[in-house]
C-alpha cells in the first residue's frame, strides 16, 4: 500500500521505552508489563496479552465532570502488551509526577496513569456548588499521568504577587501549594443589567502553575 496514510508520520514504530509515551498529538501509547489505569472507553487499539477490568468505585465513582457531575469510570489494564488510548480526538499530554509532587486535575481531563500513582478525591476548596462542585483528583507519588485537553493548553505561572483567575469550566489542573477560592468579578447590579457572562472564577494564589484549556466546557454529547 502507498500514500500519505502509510507514511512514517502515521506508522506505529516498535516501542523504544516501557510505560507511557505520546504516540501523536491525539493519542497515548502504553507498553504494559503488569498493570496500569485508564478511563473506560478510551482504549482504541491494543496488541499482546492484555486484560481489561472495569473498576467499580474509587476514582470511577467520585471524579466528577465540572458541568454535569457525571462520574468518570476507570478500568485496570493488566498483562503484557501495548495499548493506545484517546478520547474524542482531544490533544494528549504526559505529566511526570515525582516523589513529593502533587498535581490536582479535573476528572474530565484524565486519560490514563501509572498504577504507581496514588490519588485522592476532594472538592476544590472555595468552589462549593458553583462549577458543578469541582470534584478533582489529587495525584501523588511517582509515575506518569496522561491527560487530554481540547486544543493546546495554557500553562500559567502563579506567584504570590500575581494570583490567576480561571473560568471554572476551563481549568484543567494545578500544582501543589496553590490556594483556591471563588472570585466574583461583577456586582449583582451588573449581572442584572446583563453583565459579561463571566461572573465567577476560580482564584489561585501562591507559587505554582495552573493549566487551562482554551475553551469552556462543552455540553455533554447524548449517548
Amino acid at each position: 500500500m502507498k500514500g500519505d496514510l502509510f507514511s512514517s508520520d502515521h506508522m506505529v514504530q516498535p516501542a523504544s521505552t516501557p510505560g507511557m509515551s505520546v504516540q501523536n498529538a491525539k493519542s497515548i501509547r502504553y507498553v504494559v508489563n503488569g498493570e496500569m489505569m485508564a478511563r473506560q472507553g478510551a482504549m482504541v487499539a491494543f496488541r499482546g496479552n492484555l486484560q481489561f477490568e472495569r473498576k467499580g468505585q474509587g476514582v470511577g465513582g467520585m471524579l466528577k465532570r465540572a458541568v454535569t457531575g457525571e462520574g468518570l469510570p476507570l478500568m485496570a489494564v493488566r498483562g503484557q502488551g501495548e495499548a493506545w488510548f484517546a478520547h474524542e480526538a482531544q490533544n494528549c499530554f504526559v505529566v511526570d509526577v515525582e516523589q513529593g509532587d502533587e498535581f490536582t486535575v479535573n476528572g474530565r481531563n484524565v486519560l490514563c496513569f501509572d498504577a504507581t500513582l496514588s490519588y485522592r478525591i476532594q472538592t476544590v476548596k472555595g468552589a462549593g456548588i458553583a462549577g458543578g462542585g469541582l470534584f478533582n483528583s489529587v495525584f501523588t507519588g511517582s509515575g506518569k499521568l496522561g491527560l487530554i485537553c481540547e486544543g493546546n493548553p495554557l500553562v500559567i505561572p502563579v506567584t504570590s504577587q500575581y494570583p490567576v483567575f480561571v473560568d471554572t469550566d476551563a481549568v484543567v489542573g494545578w500544582t501543589a501549594h496553590l490556594h483556591t477560592s471563588l472570585h466574583r468579578s461583577q456586582s449583582i447590579g451588573s449581572m442584572l443589567r446583563g453583565g459579561s457572562g463571566e461572573a465567577v472564577q476560580l482564584k489561585l494564589e501562591g507559587e505554582g502553575y495552573v493549566v487551562v484549556r482554551p475553551s469552556e466546557a462543552t455540553p455533554q454529547k447524548e449517548h
